[in-house]
């Protein structure tokens, strides 16, 4: 209990969404409004030349889409946030699957317009199987979209969780005229182009006052107080049990672009949302007070500053206090380690740290220690579980367009698997390399890296499979199937067998013959069978 008040100053969460439903400009203003950047950058925007802070990877300025998971810390109210900012992109999903892993909660933009997207839904589900707070933002309110009551009914249905609105709109699009806050109730007008500050804020604990009608006009004075009698009707009181349980999410109405509704969803979010949590281990479970240090990797950055062949592995800290030039534990390679330079981030920003706390994602130099997934302590044998590698949808052959950088490629893609950007399989007693990946656009990225950041150029031959399955079984059982299967059973970085299914006939094929073989989704053995 040692560090109590630090553990409960912080706030560590993730801002996930679809592509382009405006995840990247609300991290902006998050950032502005805990002073810690004077301008958003413009993600889009050709004409300006300042980008988002958040994406730092040139790839991402080109493209003007997150494809990196970027962590940034500030300070607000007295709290200290961590925020992990991820790819909304379903070719980087893994990337932000990964990082659920880091935090204690999650802020899920959702575009009024489109609604409910596919990506959406995947990642509505990494958060459920871990019973994740989440805390929902409609955003774009300035634009004519959907019908509020709509999108929350869309949302219980499609994301399996029940909704409860903090916050109301008066209208939308052009008519667009504010956020009634129910939380704490209060009214923030809207005025176009204009950012909304605090003093904006009107407390308004009673909608049948004549206040409500100056301010907004008789018509839609009307309307807020028939659309708050059937929020009244239909919603429950907010139960933050229920919230910190993952069971219900709340859900705020805003624009990001304007500034408009992000400080109520801030401010409400620092009252409501989790401290440092409990984290499982192999052995037990760790609880955030406890004295002694223990943290895990869960992302690996290589090239960072392309100047420097610098590679960061990024530190979740779970509980005690981590201090630099300690030493400590690593448990996969049983040694021990110390750091000198261990930095906190927002985006390229590094500052060193001499301690940090449950919650604190902190920054280390790796000269190759690393995997993602590796667990230090002050000496106690245990692993933090549950940061799987799913299998990848799609499987090419990497073919090396210059011999004479044979050492550079090789180097290049261990280090680019190593980071978690893709998967590397090696043919069972062959030398062939084959990455795996979520989507195409990883392909790109990696082609693109090996060549700017390692001097190696490649191309890429596609292969009929579709999905990797990892085998367990016995072991004769699992010999007799690979000679059989030699040209389908490749092995993982870790040296596992993985078999190469080329469709779902096939895999289901291959289960009804070999009954002592058990097929899985992931590399962690513990979740369902394909």
């Amino acid at each position: 209990m040692k560090y109590q008040h630090e553990i409960e100053k912080r706030k560590t969460f993730a801002i996930i969404s679809h592509p382009d439903a405006g995840k990247t400009t609300l991290t902006e203003k998050f950032l502005l409004f805990g002073g810690a950047i004077q301008t958003a950058g413009a993600v889009k925007s050709n004409k300006i030349k300042k980008h988002a802070t958040s994406d730092f990877m040139e790839i991402e300025r080109q493209r003007g889409i997150s494809v990196a998971t970027s962590v940034m810390s500030f300070e607000y109210k007295d709290k200290l946030i961590n925020l992990l900012d991820t790819p909304g992109h379903k070719d980087f999903a893994e990337d932000t699957y990964r990082t659920l892993t880091a935090v204690d909660s999650v802020v899920l933009v959702i575009d009024c317009v489109k609604g409910v997207e596919e990506q959406t839904e995947k990642l509505m589900e990494v958060c459920r199987m871990r019973d994740t707070p989440v805390i929902i933002f409609i955003n774009k309110m300035d634009r004519d979209g959907r019908n509020p009551f709509d999108l929350l009914e869309e949302v219980e249905k499609k994301l399996n969780i029940k909704t409860q609105p903090l916050s109301w709109p008066i209208n939308m699009g052009r008519d667009f005229k504010g956020v009634y806050n129910i939380f704490n109730k209060s009214l923030l007008t809207f005025q176009a182009n204009q950012k909304a500050t605090d003093e904006d804020l009107i407390p308004l604990p009673d909608l049948n006052s004549q206040e409500i009608v100056d301010l907004v006009g008789e018509k839609d004075a009307m309307s807020l107080r028939e659309d708050m009698e059937l929020v009244m009707g239909v919603y429950d009181t907010f139960d933050q049990n229920e919230y910190l349980s993952g069971r219900l999410a709340p859900v705020f109405f805003g624009s990001a672009v304007n500034n408009f509704g992000v400080k109520d969803l801030l401010d409400t979010f620092i009252q409501i949302a989790p401290a440092p949590r409990p984290r499982m281990t192999d052995v037990r479970e760790v609880q955030a007070s406890e004295d002694k240090f223990t943290g895990f990797i869960f992302k690996i950055h290589a090239n960072i500053d392309p100047r420097h062949r610098d590679r960061v592995a990024f530190l979740r800290i779970c509980s005690g206090r981590f201090e630099r030039n300690t030493f400590y534990h690593h448990v996969r390679l049983n040694k021990k380690i110390r750091f000198s330079n261990p930095y906190t981030f927002l985006a390229r920003e590094k500052n060193v740290v001499d301690d940090a706390y449950p919650g604190d994602v902190v920054g280390l130099f790796d000269t190759g220690n690393f995997k993602i997934g590796d667990t230090l302590t002050e000496g106690e044998i245990m692993t933090y579980v549950g940061i799987p590698s799913f299998s990848p949808e799609i499987f090419k052959e990497l073919i090396n367009n210059d011999p004479m950088k044979t050492k550079q490629l090789e180097k290049g893609v261990r280090q680019l698997t190593d980071e978690g950007v893709a998967q590397l399989f090696t043919q069972h007693g062959g030398n062939r390399k084959i990455i795996g990946c979520v989507g195409d656009l990883q392909f790109e990225v990696i082609q693109y890296r090996l060549l700017q950041e390692y001097g190696a150029a490649c191309s890429f031959r596609t292969l009929p499979y579709f999905k990797a399955c990892w085998m367990q079984g016995d072991e004769k059982v699992i010999n007799d199937f690979t000679r059989f299967k030699q040209s389908n059973v490749v092995e993982d970085k870790e040296g596992n067998l993985v078999y190469l299914a080329e469709s779902q006939w096939y895999l289901n094929t291959e289960r009804a013959n070999n009954p002592g073989i058990k097929f899985y989704m992931t590399n962690d053995f513990k979740h369902e069978v394909v």
